[in-house]
């Protein structure tokens, strides 16, 4: 699943290339034709992330409601003067192209000419088109057009959005780690507690901080809730910077000096599980929590 770095990539790119711009929305799957007509001919004024939620708003007061879920992912193009990443969301292959989550595609043989959107392929549950771009969304969980009170609504039930880092949210997820006997591993995958950690964030920022995935949240020392806290909105402005969830160091590299970690240097635990641990050399564990899967080391998280 995309995690809240993704989304707020998208809410940056949506926001440089089509805000101030009025906008064609449609529907080629028919899946969202009702709501695509009330948006169509708008201007979008505003786009916000919240964790994993993106809110597109329009100058008539209506919000298009997107989360990602598990597959969703948004396909970008446009002409010459059209900036920004070719598709960002869920990893899948167009074609022969495969599209990463961090919304660079693999390279093509040069630039291609611009004669306006192309024909939808596959389930495009909305299109928004302007006369330099357009963006394609598929496979998303939730697609909807909503008032900004609902919109409120929505980002009201979420907890503090680590790339927001407003005052009072790290004092507000402290708070709900300590009223809790839930683990650790579950509660930062609960978007009421902390929102956009996702499998990949939960497991490398418990590792860094050296905690048991299995600790009650109440039983963490509100101190070291502060440097979780601390470390996550630092890990997820690295990835909202670099488009890449990364979260080893240089010294685990062997690049050249300057550029980003092969993906296969890029983590911690997380889809390491029986390779050795980069700190103690102890084989990573996997297991299963809430229906999805945990990763740590054994000996630097030992309870």
């Amino acid at each position: 699943m995309p995690e809240g770095h993704s989304v707020h990539r998208l809410a940056r790119q949506f926001g440089d290339v089509f805000c101030g711009v009025r906008l064609a929305v449609s529907s080629p799957q028919g899946r969202f034709v009702e709501g695509a007509a009330l948006l169509d001919g708008h201007t979008l004024t505003e786009s916000v992330a919240h964790g994993k939620h993106l809110f597109l708003h329009f100058d008539h007061g209506l919000v298009l409601h997107i989360h990602l879920g598990l597959y969703g992912a948004w396909d970008f193009g446009g002409d010459d003067t059209f900036r920004g990443a070719s598709s960002i969301g869920a990893p899948r292959k167009v074609g022969e192209r495969e599209l990463f989550d961090d919304g660079f595609a693999a390279p093509q043989d040069g630039p291609l000419p611009y004669g306006g959107p192309p024909s939808p392929v596959g389930a495009v549950r909305v299109r928004l088109a302007s006369s330099h771009g357009w963006a394609d969304l598929r496979g998303a969980t939730t697609c909807q057009a909503i008032t900004q009170e609902e919109a409120d609504a929505v980002v009201a039930r979420l907890g503090p959005d680590p790339l927001r880092n407003a005052p009072g949210d790290k004092e507000r997820f402290v708070a709900s780690l300590g009223a809790r006997r839930t683990p650790l591993a579950a509660l930062l995958m609960d978007q009421k507690v902390i929102a956009g950690v996702g499998n990949v964030y939960r497991a490398e920022v418990l590792f860094r901080a050296r905690l048991d995935p299995w600790l009650p949240g109440r039983d963490l020392a509100s101190g070291t809730a502060g440097v979780l806290w601390q470390d996550t909105v630092s890990v997820m402005s690295d990835g909202l910077r670099d488009g890449r969830i990364i979260t080893t160091t240089p010294r685990h590299w062997t690049g050249p000096e300057g550029s980003l970690p092969h993906p296969e240097e890029a983590h911690f635990v997380y889809r390491r599980q029986g390779r050795e641990c980069r700190a103690c050399g102890t084989p990573v564990a996997l297991a299963e929590l809430g229906a999805r899967k945990l990763y740590w080391c054994p000996e630097c998280q030992r309870p």
